[in-house]
């Protein structure tokens, strides 16, 4: 079931402002939505009843009718809670606030990114990658070292993957990529014209790609093959990349995690093998 409310809430800088007046006063009182048929709800949020529908269809429903019975349920299951900006880190807040403030935000970004995810496209994902003659791994800034985490993960169990640091030798990766390859970007704006760059030569040459970042719209989330979300909700200090990091390194997680339970008897023989044991003399 898809979760209406934290996309409706995601999508809050993405939609027109008629759209957007309407999902305020649905995240203010979700009820709004259990109560109301589409013309009355569209009555007292003061837009049009297709303005509702046009915010339906970008949060991904088929229809009003579908989205209700997703509020219904989600509202159901986490008894409306939904996240608020009381963590958001302040000059005067002591060190025991911020570790309670930074775990809170850490697990809220956790169970959303659980959320967002696709059990589907999280399968589909995991099959192209057991498929691939070589993993290509592409990042920048903070994502690079989710991307180089997953590298090593896939090393680990002898999965063919190539990796670089700077950009132009990651061009160089796309260039050459192959249709039976697999291209894994990581991207929390899905913007950043480096990797736009490489994902254009990824298309070029028919290589499949999976992007991980931010549930918004994108350049690079229309360009990918397969997408896989996280939250788009970023604290104060946007430049550590912190909230995204951890849904970033999640998602690789769960990736690798399937690869392996896919491949079981291999991956554990090849783990146990690469396993480096510290030297008793030190």
């Amino acid at each position: 079931m898809k979760n209406p409310l934290l996309r409706l809430r995601e999508m809050q800088g993405y939609i027109g402002s008629a759209e957007k007046m309407a999902a305020e006063h649905i995240l203010r009182d979700p009820n709004i939505v259990i109560e109301n048929g589409i013309r009355e709800l569209a009555k007292k949020v003061y837009v049009s009843p297709a303005t509702i529908v046009r915010l339906t269809k970008h949060l991904g429903f088929d229809g009003y009718k579908q989205f209700r019975q997703a509020v219904l349920y989600e509202l159901a299951q986490y008894n409306g809670k939904q996240r608020d900006n009381s963590d958001s880190i302040r000059k005067d807040d002591s060190i025991k606030t911020i570790i309670d403030k930074t775990t809170s935000r850490n697990i809220m970004t956790l169970q959303e990114t659980q959320q967002l995810l696709d059990v589907d496209r999280v399968e589909e994902c995991t099959k192209l990658i057991a498929d691939a003659r070589c993993l290509r791994m592409f990042g920048m800034g903070a994502s690079l070292c989710v991307a180089e985490d997953a590298y090593l993960k896939f090393l680990r169990v002898n999965k063919l993957c190539l990796i670089a640091q700077d950009w132009h030798s990651q061009y160089l990766i796309a260039k050459n990529s192959q249709p039976e390859d697999v291209a894994i970007f990581i991207s929390y704006s899905g913007e950043t014209s480096e990797m736009i760059k490489c994902m254009e030569a990824i298309g070029i040459n028919h290589t499949p790609s999976i992007l991980i970042t931010r549930f918004a719209p994108s350049t690079m989330s229309k360009m990918a093959d397969h997408v896989l979300y996280t939250p788009a909700s970023e604290s104060l200090f946007r430049s550590g990349a912190t909230s995204s990091r951890i849904a970033q390194l999640n998602t690789v997680d769960i990736l690798f995690t399937a690869y392996a339970t896919a491949n079981y008897e291999y991956c554990i023989n090849q783990i146990n093998s690469t396993h480096i044991e510290k030297n008793s003399e030190n």
